[in-house]
């Protein structure tokens, strides 16, 4: 989350990628008509009748992920209740964010330093990986007696990084007050842009527009770009951990919003610190879920609900050592969520015997790391070290931005340092050298497909909308139920009116998978009209999936359904920390409504899917046996040249979790050969937000 100087306030999704013509990450609201697939904007309003059905799942299911949780801490009674759960929360936390690599040597040079009355700055820069440099700024009390605590400090989306003032403030203030901080840009941030243009500036406008751009392809090669944040604040740590003044028994961390972020995740990773203090951040995942509250793709660890864990349990895996819960009244980070994670942490802390070790202060102010905010926070570090703090905090005079470059012009890129599509492009090509024959159990593991029930899906028939302007005489909307609350909109033309249930007589049936709206494909899309004339003994359906068309969310603020924090992005991450791919979601919906089909009599399927529609379909058609023939519009090449494209334009919800380590899609049309698949004009990795 962005923080009190930036109005970017990326939950509504304003960033744009205006270097990229043709991108869905617009400030521009998109309706239906807008987003026709091969045809011009309709005259026709859209029809949008299920436009909560996504919210109202998506609580359901966080909801239920809740209660599983709270059913694991509940029933803890004793210290040895407590010290197990911390022990399986630890487990938990570090299968979500995977393994960390090999520590590798740091390279570390202090390239300035700038002393004042109370405090000096070390500038400097690491590497935390081979050739990954990391950017920071060490700050130092002026008159030290003996060794001092040190402090890990991580930003929050400010696009200056390090250098933004109320950053600035808390590192300057620890200093002043006797302890070290060391202050980290984060990649795509301060002096780590990920994408530089000619003038070394960042051409996507840095800092959350960077992070989704390259978070969300790093989950096909099975990375996640949460724990590359943590990774470089450990390996800062390491070198904190170097430094002849630090003393190693009194190690924090601490940052707001998304440094927030970073501190909760690294409470919960990281043993070695000794005290926590995540300001803006910590509440719970319901509570972030029912308030439509969209998020970068570092805060949505991969699996992380399935496994049934809050924010609470990775404060809890740091128990009993001293945290301190900082929240704001007026933050769009939900107060009362902070509040019952307290509650959950103070009962645990008291069966570990150490209930003064967990604190909450809620501040009074908007969202950012305030005056107040790092008050409490000095206080709570000054309690945990013994270190007296002064009731407010110190004179903060804030250093130029120019001061505070560890660089010699300002980007790491420019001295040669390797970005993380580098990293995310090299796994990529060791994965494709290693794959092979394609498995269809893989297929549905990737997918996360359930078993598909052995009766068909019962449906809703669904009033008519009033003349459409379909190419044909009438037609009958049904709403697929393929799964509890969860439609499949499925429209069926026909030459007389129907208005009770599916009629039988014809075997073949096309399905047309839509792109963005079938109500409005059937109107503008050339392949709806060939597939019409051309097959006179055969009934034509199109389909709107789960979160499209007829479903397309209305949350997440207006018209926010393609931004880049829109609705479509978050649903997408919420499925990853339910395990549960909103693509794989898709294809079951597939599957089920040709169920239906075949209920009715329909034995051989036509299967046809446009853009986005042509994943769903093209998966679907690989596992149902009803499918005798498919066709493609649009769709993507394959999942590895998203991996390698740096300015890749598919949404999260056309992704898979480590796919690649499985097959790729080529694999797949390959084995769709014998269902006479047909192909027409393919999109590669930059043309999927047509």
């Amino acid at each position: 989350m962005s923080d009190s100087n930036l109005s970017r306030r990326h939950f509504i999704g304003t960033s744009s990628l205006a270097a990229l013509s043709g991108s869905f990450f617009t400030n521009a609201p998109v309706s239906h008509a807008q987003t026709a697939v091969g045809g011009s904007a309709a005259s026709v309003e859209p029809l949008n009748r299920f436009p909560r059905m996504m919210q109202d799942w998506l609580v359901a299911e966080v909801r239920a992920s809740e209660s599983r949780g709270n059913a694991k801490r509940s029933p803890l009674k004793t210290k040895a209740d407590a010290e197990a759960y911390v022990n399986f929360v630890q487990e938990r936390i570090r299968e979500s964010f995977g393994p960390f690599p090999e520590k590798t040597p740091l390279n570390a040079k202090v390239t300035r330093l700038i002393e004042r009355e109370a405090y000096r700055i070390e500038n400097i820069h690491f590497e935390s990986r081979p050739e990954f440099i990391v950017t920071g700024n060490l700050y130092l009390p002026s008159r030290m007696k003996g060794k001092v605590p040190g402090v890990i400090g991580v930003c929050g989306h400010s696009l200056n990084g390090k250098a933004e003032a109320a950053y600035q403030s808390f590192a300057q203030g620890l200093a002043r007050q006797g302890m070290a901080c060391f202050l980290i840009d984060p990649a795509g941030q301060g002096e780590r842009f990920q994408y530089l243009n000619e003038k070394l500036g960042s051409r996507l406008n840095g800092g959350t527009t960077e992070h989704n751009q390259m978070g969300n392809p790093m989950l096909l090669v099975g990375e996640f770009l949460g724990t590359w944040f943590a990774w470089d604040a450990i390996r800062a740590l390491d070198y904190l951990l170097t430094r002849p003044e630090i003393d190693e028994r009194h190690i924090g961390v601490t940052g707001n919003s998304g440094g927030g972020t970073q501190t909760t995740w690294l409470c919960g990773l990281e043993p070695r610190f000794t005290m926590g203090a995540p300001s803006c951040f910590v509440t719970t995942f319901r509570r972030d879920a029912e308030n439509e509250l969209p998020q970068d793709n570092e805060q949505c660890p991969p699996r992380v609900l399935a496994f049934d864990l809050d924010h609470c349990d990775f404060l809890a895996a740091m128990a009993p050592k001293p945290v301190i819960i900082m929240a704001q009244e007026k933050d769009y980070f939900d107060a009362r969520g902070s509040a019952e994670t307290y509650e959950r942490l103070k009962k645990l802390y008291t069966l570990l015997g150490k209930p003064e070790n967990i604190a909450l202060h809620t501040g009074p102010d908007p969202h950012g790391y305030t005056q107040p905010n790092r008050e409490a926070m000095y206080r709570f570090f000054g309690k945990a070290t013994g270190l007296k703090m002064a009731d407010a905090e110190p004179a903060i005079t804030v250093e130029k931005e120019a001061d505070l470059l560890c660089t010699p012009k300002g980007q790491v890129g420019a001295m040669g340092s390797r970005t993380i599509m580098s990293f995310t492009k090299a796994k990529a090509e060791s994965m494709a050298q290693k794959r092979g024959k394609l498995d269809l159990e893989a297929v549905r593991e990737v997918l996360k497909l359930p078993a598909l029930p052995k009766t068909a899906p019962d449906y809703r028939i669904l009033r008519g909308a009033g003349n459409r302007k379909y190419p044909a005489k009438a037609y009958c909307t049904y709403a697929v139920e393929t799964e509890p609350e969860i439609h499949a909109l499925v429209t069926r033309l026909s030459d007389e009116t129907l208005t009770s249930r599916l009629p039988r007589g014809l075997k073949k049936a096309v399905l047309y998978i839509s792109h963005h709206s079938a109500d409005t494909e059937l109107r503008d899309e050339s392949l709806v009209q060939e597939l019409i004339t051309g097959s006179p003994d055969t009934v034509f359906f199109a389909c709107d999936v789960r979160g499209i068309g007829d479903s397309q969310p209305n949350t997440c603020g207006v018209n926010q359904f393609l931004t880049r924090y829109g609705s479509h992005y978050f649903y997408a991450a919420y499925s990853f920390m339910l395990d549960r791919p909103l693509l794989g979601q898709r294809v079951h919906d597939v599957l089920r409504v040709i169920q239906m089909l075949a209920a009715a009599g329909h034995e051989e399927i036509h299967l046809v899917g446009n853009g986005w529609g042509s994943l769903p379909a093209a998966f679907a058609a690989l596992l149902s046996p009803t499918v005798k023939q498919v066709t493609l519009k649009h769709a993507l090449t394959s999942f590895h040249e998203l991996a390698i494209h740096e300015d890749q334009q598919w949404p999260y919800a056309t992704m898979l979790r480590d796919v690649l380590t499985k097959f790729d899609l080529p694999q797949c049309y390959a084995q769709l050969a014998v269902k006479s698949l047909r192909q027409i004009e393919p999109w590669g990795a930059a043309d999927g937000m047509k």
